[in-house]
């Protein structure tokens, strides 16, 4: 059996043992922080250092979460279920993304934006890039489902003058330019997103990408050979509603891999242990979030954060065809047996099993903003765990202050797998 590159996921897997991340955070997502002129400021910026959710929300948006979705999803002005109506070939889901950054370019709202192509001569090795045209923007559409030192590409920007620049990028690396954002300011309430003193900005545009168990390039290509009946001829994968990886070949045709069909012995060791000590896939801190989890089969989940996200949303409007929000099924029957796995994996059922497993869960399971509600739920239960097993000494830090709350109703379930309280670390002194 082929081991995969990494550890296992109730080991630790510090990436920082990687002789290039030498001298950062015990947990390192490889955001590119470190390798641009903020690594001084790291112990400030770094969210595996202190997550500092809370009080980016109160600069943002004056205010906490609220009860209900808010405690999941993050602060939004706007929600909406929405595609292009002519969909960007090549590009992830219809082509929102590219389409946005590419127009601001166009409009002259931005200089500049920072993105993720590809390494030429691969499909999924990830290359940070500074896009100074459309044209470089539409370059680099499609998923690249790997680790991506983006913030790097700020030391480039700042060497070429650029004041005005829009970023693509995962929850981290929002979370550690928002961070930065507020430091060097004092007093920035005059200030606003983006005209930080620190990063010499008068505009910092940040589209958000959902991200969850992101891997190296190494381990993503394990992950191809383990999944794939023809791993060398996928150019483009996507984990999909319908509680499926949708995978496409270059002859045009759809290999489809249930979830429950996963080999999970066999996969626990790709993820960083940074990845499963996040608990920010839906990119909260972004202005805008273009993701799908929320959406219908075909569709793009759409959350406007700040007054700047519904100006960006806006650029798109005339492009786009909306649908109404819906839900459908019950998330929380499931959890108590999810819960049950965090304590120990089952072994895989037999194909047949599988396959009426898979079947259930695509016509009984939930759908829409209730699938967005378990998945993320799932996500916040599986890392707050990991964090409590493995990081002990650092939950007070880095797990913020919205998870204990959005994960309280599965405490009693959380309490009998694992005999203590599903909640924050009791204060010294």
């Amino acid at each position: 059996m082929e081991p995969g590159p990494s550890k296992g996921l109730h080991d630790v897997s510090l990436m920082s043992h990687d002789r290039r991340l030498s001298g950062r955070p015990r947990l390192c997502s490889d955001c590119g922080l470190c390798d641009s002129f903020l690594r001084p400021r790291m112990a400030e910026t770094c969210l595996f250092v202190h997550n500092r959710m809370a009080e980016q929300e109160l600069r943002l948006h004056g205010r906490r979460r609220q009860a209900g979705d808010e405690l999941r999803f993050g602060i939004f002005r706007e929600q909406a279920i929405l595609r292009m109506k002519v969909p960007v070939a090549g590009a992830q889901w219809t082509g929102m993304v590219t389409t946005l950054a590419a127009r601001l370019l166009e409009r002259g709202e931005v200089e500049g934006v920072i993105l993720t192509g590809t390494v030429p001569g691969t499909r999924f090795q990830p290359r940070p890039l500074l896009a100074r045209t459309p044209a470089e923007v539409r370059a680099c559409a499609g998923n690249k489902p790997s680790l991506s030192p983006l913030l790097g590409m700020l030391d480039e920007a700042r060497a070429a003058g650029l004041r005005r620049l829009a970023v693509v990028g995962t929850g981290c690396q929002v979370q550690m330019l928002r961070q930065a954002e507020s430091l060097g300011t004092g007093d920035s309430s005059d200030l606003g997103p983006g005209l930080s003193k620190l990063l010499d900005l008068e505009r910092l545009d940040l589209i958000g990408i959902p991200c969850s168990d992101n891997v190296t390039y190494l381990d993503q290509q394990f992950f191809l050979r383990t999944i794939s009946r023809s791993p060398e001829t996928v150019i483009h994968y996507e984990f999909m509603q319908d509680f499926s990886l949708w995978l496409h070949h270059e002859d045009g045709h759809r290999e489809r891999v249930n979830y429950i069909d996963f080999p999970m012995d066999r996969l626990q060791g790709i993820f960083p242990s940074a990845c499963l000590s996040c608990f920010d896939y839906p990119n909260a801190l972004a202005d805008i979030t273009i993701g799908y989890l929320g959406a219908p089969l075909g569709w793009q989940w759409v959350l406007a954060r700040t007054a700047r996200g519904v100006e960006l949303l806006d650029l798109l409007r005339s492009d786009l065809e909306a649908r109404p929000l819906s839900a459908a099924g019950d998330r929380t029957r499931g959890m108590p047996r999810f819960i049950q796995m965090l304590a120990r994996r089952p072994a895989r059922p037999p194909k047949p099993v599988r396959a009426l497993i898979a079947f259930l869960q695509r016509r009984r399971g939930p759908q829409g903003l209730e699938f967005a509600r378990a998945i993320i739920e799932m996500k916040l239960l599986r890392n707050y765990r990991h964090v409590r097993e493995k990081f002990p000494g650092l939950e007070a830090r880095i797990v913020p202050y919205h998870v204990y709350e959005a994960i309280q109703p599965y405490g009693a379930d959380y309490a009998a797998v694992f005999g203590e309280p599903l909640e924050p670390p009791r204060r010294q002194g």
